[in-house]
């Protein structure tokens, strides 16, 4: 994805992507039937329907829990919460500056979710392997320096879709992924925020 000064090519070319993702995945359930119970889809109808007294209750995995389901399950996952940081990938590169896009970054905008859906898939319900995912975690002490102020909105974006595609709710990610892609692209193309000279009223 190149830079542009318009917003127009960069719009069409995302919305042809998400298009494509969504005809890839209907597709495939559509040509290969047997795929369907693999697919970590849906997520948004559970959220909706979800109310004030929604109990969860939360259950310690034994060593039995990780079926024959979950690899396949996962990989799918994974694939699409990369692909759904793709897009936002080609934002950061749109909207920054030649001489101050970090590669490093970008290539750890596509990893993260990766990641992400990994962990979120370990832990599921367990209590007991979440604290000591934490506590893993904070004995790597694992540390990360944003330049600047805007890559946190991509770090979180990268986490968020990594935990949806990891408890199979991928059209959550999925509607995250859109949402941050043209609102970014709204606030770039607008200028928001350059001219305060005027007053507000």
């Amino acid at each position: 994805m190149r830079k542009s000064s318009r917003v127009t090519a960069p719009l069409l070319v995302v919305s042809g992507y998400y298009l494509l993702l969504y005809g890839v995945f209907h597709g495939a359930t559509w040509a290969f039937p047997g795929l369907e119970p693999y697919m970590p889809v849906g997520g948004i109808a559970e959220l909706v329907g979800r109310g004030a007294d929604t109990f969860e209750q939360m259950e310690i995995i034994s060593s039995t829990a990780f079926t024959k389901t979950t690899a396949p399950s996962l990989a799918i996952a994974i694939f699409a919460a990369t692909a759904l940081m793709v897009p936002i990938s080609w934002v950061y590169f749109i909207t920054t500056r030649d001489s101050e896009v970090d590669r490093s970054f970008a290539q750890t905008m596509i990893i993260l979710p990766i990641i992400v859906a990994g962990i979120a898939n370990i832990v599921q319900n367990s209590i007991p392997l979440a604290f000591s995912l934490a506590g893993i975690v904070a004995a790597v002490r694992f540390r990360f320096t944003l330049t600047d102020p805007s890559h946190t909105l991509y770090i979180f974006s990268a986490i968020t879709i990594g935990l949806g595609a990891g408890i199979a709710a991928i059209g959550v990610s999925a509607l995250i992924s859109i949402g941050f892609v043209y609102a970014t692209l709204l606030l770039w193309r607008l200028d928001y925020g350059k001219n305060l000279n005027t007053p507000f009223y």
